[in-house]
């Protein structure tokens, strides 16, 4: 098994993780069907192959300019098919404040005091970056 990781050059590759753009823009919505935005990327652990995040950009303008992005915990997602989207059970406002960033200003995905306060603000009882 390995248990190290060379880091990359890549930004957005830190650490165990690794993007994958396998499910970038497709739609996600809170459980009333409301729209929060579109995921931009999903984040994979290098190591497990466990979808780690989706990077849900929401705010932006016509899905194109602007906007925040937020790594919402995958274990947070659902797929519904009838929907075609990812479905979060949070509110907007809960959204709104979230911890976020920027295009260009990914976080350190390999700081694991970062995936603690995210899945702490979710609810979220993934364990998998301990």
């Amino acid at each position: 098994m390995v248990s190290t990781v060379q880091p990359t050059s890549e930004t957005r590759e830190m650490g165990r993780l690794i993007s994958s753009e396998k499910v970038t823009d497709t739609a996600v919505e809170n459980a009333r069907g409301d729209n929060l935005g579109r995921i931009e990327d999903i984040m994979i652990d290098k190591i497990s192959g466990q979808v780690a995040y989706a990077v849900l950009n929401y705010g932006s303008f016509l899905g194109l300019m602007g906007g925040k992005l937020f790594a919402v915990p995958w274990n947070m997602l659902s797929y519904n098919t009838q929907r075609n989207a990812y479905v979060v059970d949070i509110p907007e406002e809960q959204l709104k404040n979230a911890p976020s960033f920027d295009a260009g200003t990914y976080p350190d995905w390999s700081d694991k005091t970062y995936h603690k306060r995210v899945h702490d603000y979710y609810g979220s009882a993934a364990d998998w970056y301990l």
